[in-house]
């Protein structure tokens, strides 16, 4: 509901299921007095009305919106001096903290387009994206000046709370507003090519997304909103911009283990967060956790990959399923899922957001009925202008709307399938081509097997992702090695980690004679054989186990990780764990043993041997601090979980 006397949202909750159903799946025809605003704009209006409001925080910092706004314009006189203006790109290289989040409203406030650079990146993937981007400055922080080289002298220096070292002596006023075909942002995402590629975002398509999430939402000054991506993630854009624009406080946490279902869920409820995303698989984690009566949050949204479970009953806050690709502005579909415990389908992506058209077509652009397979194109507001200095991909992806009566009209052809449900929802079916959704990043095989190739042992190489189990993808490498090569699992990451983000590095490494054909002379991956202990590459000889510790963890291991074996010596994480899998091996040690391990723990001790003698450890220090009674009453309950096992 538009309050027009304000221009805000006015503070009002769903009556019912059905309206909230309606509120997302039908284009908003109510006139916005917002809409020829840009969002940096409707920011700066929060700062006049309430400029004590909470802004940001992040532990013991705190930002009021008269602070970020004052600091925002500071760092935008700064900007302005360099020459950036309407579609210049101010590249941001920063760690969260409310620091980044007044650089990226500076860029926005001087009339530019913020570039987000991924400190978790590697250097050389930085630099691509530097040279291809091209940016005219560079705003960072003083300890990562010499993370990756850049060929400007037009470096601004903020630190963690968004003060600039230096400003103009003139302060003139911020005069060049940029118009609504301008750029907001460039955000590179993996590409087809071998090589990222930036989408480029207009102010429009941003604050579509804004207007459209605060009315879907009923976000109003009271929520508060976490920040728990990565600025180079685009779900970051979602998590700032519309809630700062509503006079909302977005929370970001100091430290947080994100991949910690259990941590997640209690820094949540300790910074009362009532609105907050997660990607897919943490969410499918946090939903099934017990939440006290006291958790403020009303919305989980979700999205980034598909969604195989549907919420318990029990569960206390609304979750919301989201789809779209960066190209179309984070989000482009969404819906309530409800609590359906026994049901033959997967969860729908929803509706089409506002102002977003949502076609199905079949391969001659033709609308297919309803429950028959297409491939996902749109239209609407949330559309990139392109990809940066990519024309002919531009146009590639990029089409004129065959619906549309303007010439101008264009729909992204995405690569994903779908079909419309008989309610008017969309069910995901997946992807056209070889692209990976992996724990919530969207993976181009293409690239890693570009950098993998340039491995001087690797002749040639393919990359897949394989269901371990339902929900749980891994990505495989299959590789042919140079004659008389002995390449190993620890350089065949630790070559791809200093080229590629880490959720882009293979768990599995499987090494072939020959890569499998088909008739047409293209790689047959319905014919790459499956990850076993025998075709996989490892860097230990077996090791079988040598306690009854290490037996019963090996035990636990094993089907988690979806293989027939561990060694005793091998490491988690090269066999393809990570820190949502982490987890369950910490919670089914804890039921075994009865002993409290971390995540840090896993780290430190990845390997069964090492990991079993800090279990050992636990047990020793646990015997010693009890009764003689109560040790025998442990003795008994682990060797009754040990003959409970074997059965």
């Amino acid at each position: 509901m538009i309050d027009t006397s304000t221009g805000l949202l006015a503070n009002k909750s769903f009556a019912t299921e059905e309206e909230y159903e309606r509120s997302g799946s039908q284009n908003c025809s109510e006139s916005d007095s917002r809409e020829n605003l840009c969002v940096h704009q409707l920011i700066a209006a929060h700062a006049t009305a309430a400029p004590g409001a909470l802004a940001v925080t992040q532990g013991e910092t705190t930002l009021n919106y008269q602070e970020l706004d004052e600091r925002a314009t500071a760092l935008a006189h700064l900007l302005q001096s360099f020459g950036v203006g309407p579609d210049v790109l101010v590249a941001v290289y920063l760690n969260r903290s409310p620091g980044m989040i007044v650089a990226a409203l500076a860029v926005l406030k001087a009339g530019g387009a913020y570039l987000p650079l991924d400190p978790s990146y590697p250097a050389e993937r930085l630099e691509f994206i530097w040279k291809d981007a091209r940016p005219s400055v560079l705003v960072t922080g003083k300890c990562m000046l010499n993370a990756f080289s850049v060929d400007t002298d037009r470096v601004v220096i903020v630190d963690p709370e968004g003060r600039a070292e230096a400003g103009p002596s003139t302060k003139p006023a911020i005069s060049r507003a940029p118009a609504k075909s301008n750029l907001a942002y460039v955000i590179y995402t993996s590409g087809s090519t071998g090589q990222p590629k930036g989408v480029e975002i207009t102010h429009q398509s941003l604050l579509n997304l804004a207007l459209w999430h605060q009315r879907a939402f009923q976000v109003t000054a009271k929520d508060r909103a976490s920040q728990l991506a990565a600025l180079g993630f685009d779900a970051a854009v979602w998590e700032i911009w519309p809630y700062l624009a509503a006079g909302a406080s977005i929370h970001l946490p100091s430290q947080l283990a994100t991949n910690e279902p259990e941590a997640v869920r209690d820094w949540l409820v300790s910074q009362g967060i009532t609105i907050g995303f997660l990607a897919t698989p943490l969410a499918e984690r946090a939903m099934t956790l017990e939440w006290p009566r006291s958790a403020a949050l009303r919305v989980m949204l979700t999205g980034a990959d598909t969604l195989h479970h549907y919420p318990p009953r029990s569960l206390r806050f609304q979750l919301v399923n989201n789809y779209g690709p960066t190209e179309c502005t984070v989000v482009a579909t969404s819906g309530r899922v409800h609590s359906f415990e026994h049901t033959d389908q997967l969860p729908s992506i929803g509706h089409p957001i506002d102002n977003v058209q949502i076609y199905i077509l079949d391969e001659g652009l033709k609308q297919v009925p309803t429950g028959e397979p297409g491939q996902i194109y749109i239209g609407g507001a949330g559309v990139a202008r392109g990809y940066r200095n990519q024309p002919d991909l531009t146009r590639e992806r990029f089409i004129t709307d065959p619906f549309n009566s303007d010439p101008n009209s264009r729909i992204y052809k995405t690569g994903d399938l779908a079909c419309w449900l008989a309610d008017g929802q969309i069910s995901f079916l997946g992807r056209v081509d070889e692209q990976i959704k992996i724990r919530g990043y969207r993976i181009e095989p293409a690239e890693i097997v570009k950098a993998l190739d340039e491995h001087p042992d690797v002749q040639a190489s393919v990359v897949v992702a394989r269901e371990v189990t339902p929900g749980d993808r891994r990505l495989v490498a299959y590789f042919v090695s140079s004659a008389k090569a002995q390449v190993t699992h620890v350089e065949l990451r630790n070559f791809l980690a200093a080229r590629l983000p880490e959720y882009m590095v293979p768990a599995t490494f499987v090494p072939l004679q020959a890569l499998p054909l088909n008739a047409s002379g293209k790689v047959d991956r319905s014919a790459l054989p499956p990850p076993s202990s025998d075709n996989t590459l490892r860097d230990n000889a077996f090791v079988a186990p040598r306690t009854p510790v290490e037996e019963r963890i090996a035990g636990i291991l094993a089907p988690l990780l979806g293989l027939d074996q561990v060694s005793m010596e091998d490491n988690f994480f090269f066999l393809g764990g990570h820190s949502l899998l982490g987890t369950q091996l910490i919670a089914r040690v804890r039921g075994a043993f009865g002993v409290d391990l971390t995540l840090r723990s896993l780290f430190d001790a990845p390997t069964i041997s090492a990991l079993s003698a800090q279990v050992e450890a636990l047990l020793l220090a646990k015997l010693e601090a009890m009764s003689e009674v109560e040790a025998q009453r442990l003795l008994e309950a682990t060797v009754a979980n040990e003959v409970q096992a074997a059965k």
